[in-house]
């Protein structure tokens, strides 16, 4: 299935969107009805299995290095990305 790279930043956009829409969805039913939220969540994981904090610390890490370090997608010279 081929489709135009121009619809792709749609498609992210909506993606995330919909991410932030459901965490607020979740989120403020936890908070209304008294059950886990996400912070809470994180305290009781990280608080059973202490690494995670690190692991994710890793990820979020990595995730900035892909995103933003030195790579310019527009300079075709440039294969790092």
């Amino acid at each position: 299935m081929s489709m135009p790279d121009k619809k792709f930043p749609l498609i992210w956009t909506a993606f995330l969107l919909g991410f932030i829409v459901i965490f607020a969805i979740v989120e403020t039913l936890a908070l209304m009805t008294g059950g886990t939220t996400l912070s809470r969540y994180t305290y009781e994981v990280t608080k059973a299995w202490p690494p995670l904090i690190f692991l994710l610390g890793f990820v979020s890490g990595g995730l900035c290095v892909h995103f933003w370090w030195r790579w310019n997608p527009d300079d075709r010279n440039d294969n790092r990305g």
